[in-house]
């Protein structure tokens, strides 16, 4: 008689729009389904019914609790923290029983709402989270109403809460080096990357007088940071365009840049179903945010041949970037300096051909095949490790 496959259970919240973290967790789960001996689980809690926005394995099998915590942003601070209670308890009983009747070999949590009681289901199964963010801009609590001392005791309270529950599970992981360090607190504690989604054989040649950018149009991305270092490259090569794709409010960043008289060579487009063309078809990517996770747009251009400018925010470039050898680093919110730096790959052509190629080699190490192994290679550890079984077993 065959051995039942191992189960994975992955807690990821809502497949149903674009995101990152969405992206990742759907690449990552399709390619368990596809290349590993797991049985692959999913449990999503946002708007049954709806369409999945990303295209899934036939051998994923998800549930959707269908609680609807993105509801709560539509509420008033009161009225939300009740219903956050209300929801956040049918969760718990709801994934419970689930987990219960399953019996995975892992449970994965993405640090979501469920990580403050995951711990506490004894289905056997060894807890991992893998956080997306780093740590400084996670639960962090910002009301404009309130005084900052009260901000401040608010995060440090549900940091400190996080914190407790993360020191329970098995094994954390996070995306970069420089957020590990961060961790203090944690002891098993693994850096895995995100993956790419592609990695194409042929790449840019770095000659079209292009410029690119993408995210959302948040203040997080810093695009208005952008337009005011595009004015100075502006004045010294105009012959140069910038294009910046993504969702969001876009017209509020292209009315910034033609106040400025950028009309011409900025434009804030919106997100295209086939980004990687548009890395091929340009000769330099721009990162301007005052924080990332991670910064997989950064591997992306990277992956096409073209060399990064970035800030040097958390966290994120300096992991994937070496300066001045795949692609430079600015000091963050140095507007001047991001400037400079892109005006020197626009003149040193030979320079800016050479670095889009060493980008391309460096980014192989975030194909999906590279990235997984690692995954893999964890997954059999915790399941091989005595003290771990054991430890889940009699939880």
């Amino acid at each position: 008689m065959l051995s039942e496959k191992p189960k994975i259970v992955y807690i990821v919240g809502g497949l149903y729009s674009p995101s990152g973290m969405g992206q990742v967790l759907s690449l990552k789960t399709n390619y368990l389904a596809e290349h590993s001996d797991y049985s692959i689980h999913i449990v999503l809690t946002e708007r049954e019914q709806q369409p999945l926005f990303y295209k899934m394995s036939d051998n994923i099998n998800i549930v959707n609790f269908d609680i609807n915590f993105d509801e709560l942003d539509t509420m008033p601070l009161f009225r939300k923290l009740y219903h956050y209670y209300i929801k956040q308890r049918t969760y718990k009983k709801k994934l419970y029983k689930y987990l219960m009747e399953l019996k995975p070999a892992i449970t994965v949590s993405a640090i979501r709402r469920e990580i403050n009681f995951i711990n506490s289901i004894p289905d056997g199964s060894i807890k991992i989270g893998e956080l997306h963010f780093n740590k400084s801009d996670y639960r962090v609590f910002k009301k404009k109403f309130l005084p900052r001392f009260i901000n401040s005791y608010i995060t440090n309270v549900w940091k400190n809460k996080l914190i407790h529950e993360l020191k329970k599970l098995s094994h954390f992981v996070v995306l970069t080096h420089e957020d590990e360090a961060n961790w203090t607190e944690i002891e098993r504690i693994s850096v895995i990357p995100n993956p790419l989604s592609f990695y194409p054989e042929t790449t840019s040649d770095c000659s079209n007088k292009k410029v690119i950018s993408a995210g959302r149009y948040t203040w997080q991305k810093g695009f208005e940071r952008l337009i005011d270092a595009w004015e100075i490259v502006n004045k010294k090569h105009p012959d140069w365009k910038l294009y910046i794709y993504g969702y969001g409010d876009r017209q509020h960043y292209q009315n910034l840049a033609n106040q400025k008289g950028l009309e011409k060579s900025l434009r804030c487009e919106p997100p295209t179903s086939n980004i990687r063309n548009e890395y091929l078809n340009s000769s330099i990517f721009v990162l301007s945010s005052r924080y990332e996770g991670f910064g997989m747009v950064i591997i992306e251009a990277m992956s096409c041949g073209i060399p990064p400018v970035s800030f040097d925010c958390p966290c994120g470039p300096k992991d994937i970037i070496e300066d001045k050898v795949t692609g430079l680093l600015v000091p963050n919110g140095n507007i001047e300096e991001l400037a400079n730096k892109i005006i020197w790959l626009i003149e040193n052509e030979s320079a800016r051909k050479e670095m889009g190629k060493k980008s391309y080699t460096s980014a192989r190490k975030y194909k999906i095949e590279n990235v997984m192994k690692q995954w893999m290679d964890l997954f059999a550890s915790v399941l091989n490790n005595p003290s771990i079984t054991k430890q889940n077993k009699n939880a």
